[in-house]
């Protein structure tokens, strides 16, 4: 059993990458006019991108959110828990939101639509229930439907969770393009990288 045990682990986990791929290669295939008119809504957004999401999906929200305002698109992550008890606050009418909830009928995300409704804000779903509350709630719905997650028992957010980082990325990168974002606005985001200071520091500096 000992001799068999490397071999299964190391198939197990071609299968995991695997199935990752082809979740992202079905997801490349599901890009269609709603990922340019998120696009457009963040590009227009004269204020903030708020990104939001319980449990696993907060996780990604957060790295989401870290992506886009390094590449310069203004935005932060938002507990929705804790805007539902005064973080609210934080956001202004001038922002767009993105909620996350791979069901689309996660509780503390459904809480806030009505608030972001009453303030006007614009709001892009991330989910895979494209008939769910937040889908039909939302300004526009970017579909991060999968068939299983990569995990044996078909329950712990994997498959899922890789192919929403990739469609941030895919957002985040957009966006770049439209912006016109070159290597030099990224330096000044990242002064203390080795970007940062290959194209930013001067002889005088040294």
């Amino acid at each position: 059993m000992e001799e068999k045990e490397p071999l299964q682990i190391i198939q197990r986990a071609r299968r995991v990458l695997a199935i990752e791929a082809d979740a992202i290669n079905a997801l490349s295939a599901r890009i269609d006019g709603a990922f340019y008119d998120a696009c457009c809504l963040i590009k227009r957004c004269a204020g903030r991108l708020v990104v939001t999401g319980m449990g696993k999906s907060g996780h990604i929200a957060r790295k989401i959110a870290a992506t886009l305002a390094s590449t310069g698109t203004p935005s932060f992550f938002l507990h929705p828990g804790e805007a539902f008890h005064g973080d609210l606050g934080m956001i202004t009418p001038d922002d767009v939101v993105v909620l996350i909830s791979n069901s689309g009928e996660t509780d503390e995300v459904l809480k806030l639509i009505p608030s972001l409704k009453s303030f006007g804000n614009p709001i892009i779903a991330l989910t895979g229930g494209t008939e769910s509350t937040l889908a039909k709630n939302a300004d526009a719905v970017l579909e991060i439907r999968i068939k299983s997650e990569s995990c044996p028992n078909n329950l712990a957010p994997t498959t899922s969770t890789t192919v929403t980082i990739a469609i941030g990325d895919s957002l985040a990168i957009a966006l770049v393009k439209k912006r016109q974002f070159k290597p030099l606005d990224f330096a000044r985001f990242h002064p203390g990288g080795s970007l940062g200071r290959r194209l930013l520091t001067r002889v005088k500096d040294v």
